[in-house]
């Protein structure tokens, strides 16, 4: 079965548009050094031990290194992704990852008021971190709701700005409900975002892609359409083929 999946997969990557292809190369370029393609494939492939080295080698760059936004930036985002790999299994280690990495993103911001990318980012570790403190829930919502809005207005057809937008849409409408239609049509807006623009660059964050594209197959599954689910988790997993929870997915699918 997964045989055939992965032979599907190969077909299905010659045929792909090429910023398809060129995001597939990238999120496997972890071999020749690129921080953001590390990070990507540590996550997808649910290595957290790999991401706590990442993390410590990044915050000793940092502290030898001076005040280096880009360096800041990587660091926040290791700490996203670890914090969404332990969310559920090591809470407290979870909490952690997502508060340093609002932390790392203020020093971001005061070097760099208008950065949407530093902005996107802080509001989804806030969102993730109001999970956790119960007391600071609705600050923490706040903030990641206020931030949002502010990549929104400097950024409007920044692609991971539309999709946390999507996200957090799909999170506040209720199962079948227009709001649910809606949030639906901004994650079908996202994908097409990430689909005009280019792959992942050491100098431009350009992670989202694959996520886009399995949540994205996960709500057209969930809503009866298997073949255009299909479509978008196959899609997931050319941009990154290593990614485990889009296989994990697609195994859910009846073959066809």
């Amino acid at each position: 079965m997964v045989t055939i999946m992965l032979h599907r997969l190969r077909q299905l990557r010659r045929l792909m548009p090429a910023a398809l292809c060129a995001a597939a190369m990238s999120a496997h370029a972890q071999l020749g050094g690129d921080l953001q393609a590390r990070i990507l494939y540590a996550f997808q492939v649910e290595d957290a031990n790999q991401l706590t080295a990442l993390i410590q080698t990044l915050g000793n760059q940092l502290r030898a290194g001076g005040e280096d936004p880009a360096l800041r930036y990587h660091l926040a985002h290791a700490q996203y992704r670890f914090g969404l790999l332990v969310a559920e299994s090591r809470a407290k280690e979870a909490e952690a990852a997502f508060r340093d990495c609002t932390t790392q993103l203020k020093a971001v911001l005061l070097q760099d008021s208008s950065s949407a990318e530093a902005m996107a980012l802080q509001s989804a570790c806030y969102s993730h971190l109001a999970r956790y403190e119960k007391l600071q829930a609705v600050l923490d919502r706040s903030r990641a709701a206020e931030r949002l809005d502010q990549a929104a207005r400097l950024a409007p057809r920044n692609p991971r700005v539309a999709y946390l937008q999507a996200l957090a849409a799909i999170e506040k409408a209720p199962a079948g409900s227009a709001d649910d239609r809606g949030a639906l049509e901004q994650l079908q807006r996202a994908v097409q975002l990430f689909e005009e623009t280019s792959a992942t660059s050491e100098d431009v964050p350009g992670w989202g892609h694959a996520e886009a594209y399995l949540e994205l197959g996960r709500r057209l599954q969930m809503r009866g359409d298997a073949v255009a689910a299909r479509n978008w988790i196959e899609r997931s997993l050319i941009a990154a083929p290593d990614y485990k929870a889009a296989q994990r997915q697609l195994s859910t699918l009846v073959p066809r």
